[in-house]
């Protein structure tokens, strides 16, 4: 069985900042394509040559689904990250076109699971941020100790405010939860919103690692 717990460090956008971040070969790296997030791409942006097998995962809040495939095909996306209130139809036209679809919803301490049974043959996993004032990146952590109660069979990547301070918690998870995919990391690792501190980001998936999880 594998129990690898794959990793996301979202919310990039800076081109060097990138390609350092990518030199540690995390399993997904993420490109929000939300105007209203200070790590918004801008319109401008160009996506660097990444090394095979980083996966691209476009950002969307509450976007048409044309907007979406228009950047999936300019910058050869490799996933798609639904993070406002799409609903189970739009994650089915996205997965229908061959994309990866991750379906966000955002949470506090309580959270009735069978919001998810309508998505659940359309998506090829959930994600759990901590609600706060905006879509992502609030650095907020929710009480991890619910996904117990989680019973979806698809498999879950948990997110919001997951720092340094949490490598050690974060090791013991994946045999917490058989569920758990992954971790998504951004706002406790930046230097400035959209720019990772690349030590941080490079010693916690290092040492991660070693710990053969």
């Amino acid at each position: 069985m594998d129990r690898e717990l794959k990793i996301k460090v979202c919310g990039m956008k800076d081109r060097e900042n990138i390609l350092a971040i990518a030199e540690f070969n995390p399993n997904y790296l993420g490109f929000i394509f939300y105007d209203q997030s200070p790590r918004f791409v801008g319109e401008k942006f160009e996506m660097p040559e990444l090394p095979e097998g980083i996966r691209k995962v476009g950002v969307f809040v509450n976007a048409k689904t044309d907007y979406i495939l228009k950047k999936v095909d300019k910058y050869k996306l490799d996933t798609v990250q639904l993070h406002g209130d799409e609903a189970p139809i739009k994650c089915q036209q996205l997965k229908d076109r061959g994309l990866e679809v991750f379906k966000v919803f955002s949470v506090v301490n309580v959270f009735d699971f069978k919001e998810l049974i309508p998505y659940e043959y359309f998506v090829d996993y959930f994600l759990f941020d901590s609600r706060g004032p905006s879509y992502g990146g609030n650095g907020i952590t929710f009480d991890w100790s619910m996904m117990n109660r989680y019973f979806s069979h698809v498999k879950f990547i948990l997110s919001g405010g997951i720092g340094p301070e949490h490598e050690k918690d974060v090791a013991n998870l994946k045999f917490d939860f058989h569920k758990l995919y992954g971790i998504d990391i951004n706002s406790k690792f930046e230097i400035e919103p959209g720019l990772k501190d690349v030590q941080k980001v490079g010693a916690f998936l290092t040492n991660l690692r070693k710990k053969h999880i």
